[in-house]
């Protein structure tokens, strides 16, 4: 009997310490197997191993010869919009440009061509306009002012226009000069003989070459 009550007594002592201990703990294993390597996998993998996350900034600009600046010593081109006058002859034109106080003469030696003569415009206002002495044939003028003044004393001017066919009349005229020369082997600037461009009334397109003291007239 005391054995029975021994044994059981017994038994409960080791389930209660049992039951203060609370359930064993649960261990978790991790199994890692290596992954195989397919050639698809290594391309990606290389190419992840290559891409950094180091940002390198190249401070140097692009190099690209043929895009390199140069300096060029020719001078830029004159673009403007002048004041000027202009009178049609028989075999010519004379204009008057304002900003240069000068009196140019074409005179035409071919269609659409010819030669150009600079005149200073040494013309004063209370000075005679025009010669009385002097009659046109019916239909033609006596050119006046500075241009007249021109005409009469220089008589191979005279001579080379004949009788003014138009009366004088002014207006804006775009106007260009473009420089020639060249440059030399140093790289410097040579000045040399330029050309001139001017417009009639009429839009007509006139290229002044300095060079040979010709004329044009391009459409």
């Amino acid at each position: 009997m005391q054995l029975r009550w021994f044994i059981a007594t017994a038994l409960i002592l080791m389930m209660l310490i049992t039951a203060c201990q609370g359930p064993p703990p649960t261990q978790i294993v991790l199994v890692v197997t290596a992954t195989p390597t397919t050639p698809e996998t290594a391309s990606a993998a290389e190419a992840v191993t290559a891409t950094s996350t180091e940002v390198v900034v190249n401070t140097q600009p692009p190099t690209n010869p043929t895009m390199t600046p140069t300096l060029d010593p020719m001078p830029t081109p004159i673009f403007n919009r002048i004041q000027v006058a202009e009178q049609v002859f028989e075999h010519g034109r004379m204009f008057w440009v304002q900003p240069r106080k000068q009196i140019w003469v074409m005179i035409e030696s071919g269609p659409k061509q010819g030669t150009w003569e600079v005149y200073d415009d040494t013309f004063e206002d209370g000075e005679p306009e025009t010669d009385p002495s002097i009659v046109a044939p019916d239909g033609m003028l006596q050119p006046e002012r500075g241009f007249g003044k021109l005409w009469r004393t220089v008589p191979a001017v005279r001579e080379a226009l004949g009788w003014a066919v138009t009366p004088e009349f002014g207006y804006v005229s775009n106007y260009e000069y473009h420089y020639g020369g060249s440059v030399n082997a140093q790289g410097e600037y040579v000045p040399g003989p330029g050309y001139h461009v001017l417009y009639s009334l009429y839009d007509e397109r006139f290229v002044f070459n300095e060079a040979d003291g010709t004329w044009v007239e391009e459409s």
